[in-house]
């Protein structure tokens, strides 16, 4: 029978013959059939519908969302075309579209698995951890052998800082569908949190076993070879991923952090640029109509605008570019945190001093703090190293020395920092201050030598354990509450013989002002330390002590005390 003769018949089993396709897996005929049908009556519903769905599998997102609310717009009664629409959103990172879809899918079937599912990845998407779980957790509940569930449960139980449970939902996501490869990377990620590298080693590559083109497992297992020492593999890991998806910020972003570790500095930088590029940091990108200036054209009688990023003590270790910057002729207007305000007054080469949130004064191109090691082709024998480039104010400087003076008998005068900055709000930061702090009663051992007077210079919620340890206190002499701004804290530090510190701003003010900082280093280290060297090239009187396996501080604390010990007997 011809169409002309009876094509609702005709398109009923054109229509039968493509659900029969997509079904036994052919979906390319079926998508052929479907667009057949689209061609003879555009706003067929099950057809926009069918094709929007195969649309999304086949990974064309823009496609699918345009059947699916074609199919919407036709009857906007169906949950599952909702659900499927909060899917695609959330594939493209549209979180409160793909809540609104969730949403509206539920208001439709309230107990839907699917959609409470696709509800807690645009929840996770959106940072609210805690209600995503709740989202997994009920899906789970009405149909417990959903796999993906348990997946997306296991990521959200990592961002709320539950690496155990997390593995526990991989387990079982992976008991479900033992062939998922998606949830034994993060059974993988899970391991590494709990800092079982070899663990997490062997889950990534079980997932790349079954996923081999799955670039972000293989990204992973870059930072999982990283805690194992292994700097070359984790490049060719980084390298692999990239082959799959050559646009991949995060392995961009890893790969210069392992370039710039192993003092490959020249090509580091350049990979580093791709850090405006990843999902955490490109709202902190600033977009002036000024252009980046990134060493490529001469700026003699030019004003720029440098900007502080990232942490303040990324601030205090690149600030020391500005008077690079001021000597190829340029006029320098520098914008950081208040906290450094008034000591960056004293960096030699700022013309104009802005706090960060205040009105800008006109300027002729601009450059990140971090992008100026790239403009000056930094490698390691040409680090700018002439220390100290940042001083206190003399009067609060004289004013600290007269009392200390008063209140120490001691010969050694030595400043203490065991906790970085906290930042639990972001999982990969809450990771790196894990790893990078101590609690206060492991430096008990330090705290024994004689003839050291030490002083905390910890501050933030990690401060507190002093208070809560009366023993550990009456050994440390604690004036922090008198710190408004690192210009207090570095007239007291620059009254000290010495500061040990981790891996935080504190040491790097100490370099920064040119008193002996002694780092205690987690493993995995920070870049900036380079790899196996006990001193730095950023700071000519700092020390490295830092951990042979990862996770041990004892090792540290042991060398720190021996060190310490000798300090204090050659001072006495």
């Amino acid at each position: 029978m011809s169409k002309t003769q009876n094509p609702q018949r005709q398109i009923d089993a054109m229509l039968q013959q493509a659900v029969a396709m997509q079904q036994n897996g052919a979906h390319p005929e079926a998508e052929e059939l479907y667009r057949e049908i689209l061609a003879l009556r555009p706003k067929h519903f099950d057809a926009l519908q069918l094709l929007g769905a195969l649309s999304l599998q086949a990974g064309r997102l823009d496609e699918g969302i345009e059947l699916l609310k074609k199919a919407i717009a036709i009857n906007g009664m169906q949950a599952p075309l909702h659900s499927n629409l909060a899917y695609a959103y959330n594939a493209q990172r549209r979180f409160n579209e793909g809540l609104a879809s969730a949403n509206r899918a539920l208001a439709l079937q309230a107990n839907f698995a699917d959609a409470l599912n696709n509800r807690g990845n645009a929840l996770a998407g959106l940072e609210r951890p805690a209600e995503a779980f709740a989202s997994f957790e009920k899906a789970i509940a009405l149909q417990p052998a959903l796999a993906q569930a348990w997946n997306n449960c296991a990521c959200v139980l990592r961002d709320l800082d539950r690496p155990d449970d997390a593995l526990a939902a991989c387990d079982q996501a992976i008991a479900l569908q033992t062939g998922y490869a998606e949830a034994w990377s993060n059974r993988a990620n899970a391991l590494s949190d709990l800092n079982r590298p070899q663990d997490a080693q062997a889950s990534y590559q079980r997932a790349l076993e079954l996923a081999p083109s799955f670039a972000d497992a293989w990204s992973n297992l870059g930072l999982t070879q990283i805690d194992l020492k292994q700097h070359e593999d984790a490049l060719q890991s980084y390298e692999r991923a990239l082959a799959l998806n050559p646009d991949q910020a995060e392995a961009h972003w890893n790969r210069a952090l392992c370039l710039l570790q192993m003092g490959r500095l020249d090509e580091g930088w350049q990979e580093y640029e791709w850090r405006w590029q990843r999902h955490r940091m490109q709202g902190a990108q600033r977009q002036f109509a000024q252009p980046l200036w990134l060493g490529q054209f001469p700026l003699d009688g030019k004003t720029i605008l440098l900007h502080a990023e990232q942490g303040l003590g990324d601030t205090l270790q690149f600030c020391r570019y500005v008077p690079l910057v001021a000597a190829m002729g340029a006029k320098v207007i520098l914008e950081v945190p208040q906290e450094l305000m008034r000591l960056l007054q004293t960096l030699d080469g700022v013309a104009g001093l802005v706090e960060q949130g205040q009105p800008l004064p006109a300027f002729d191109c601009h450059a990140p703090l971090l992008s100026l090691p790239l403009a000056f082709g930094t490698r390691v024998e040409s680090i700018p190293a002439d220390t100290p480039y940042l001083f206190p104010d003399e009067s609060d400087t004289k004013r600290w020395s007269e009392r200390l003076a008063s209140d120490v008998s001691r010969a050694l005068k030595v400043g203490l920092v065991w906790a970085g900055g906290n930042r639990p709000h972001v999982a990969e930061l809450r990771k790196t201050d894990a790893r990078r702090s101590i609690a206060l009663d492991t430096l008990a051992p330090i705290l024994d030598i004689p003839h050291v007077q030490f002083y905390s210079l910890q501050k933030g919620p990690a401060a507190q354990q002093l208070s809560g340890n009366p023993e550990l206190a009456g050994r440390i002499v604690d004036y922090t509450d008198e710190f408004a701004d690192f210009a207090d804290t570095a007239a007291f530090v620059c009254n000290l013989d010495l500061v040990i510190s981790v891996d935080t701003a504190v040491a790097h003010l100490a370099g920064a002002t040119g008193t002996p900082v002694w780092i205690m280093n987690r493993f995995d280290t920070c870049w900036r330390w380079l790899l196996d060297r006990t001193d730095s090239p950023w700071y000519p009187r700092a020390r490295l002590f830092r951990q042979p396996a990862l996770g041990d501080w004892n090792s540290v604390i042991a060398d720190v005390h021996d060190a310490l010990a000798a300090e204090a007997s050659a001072a006495g």
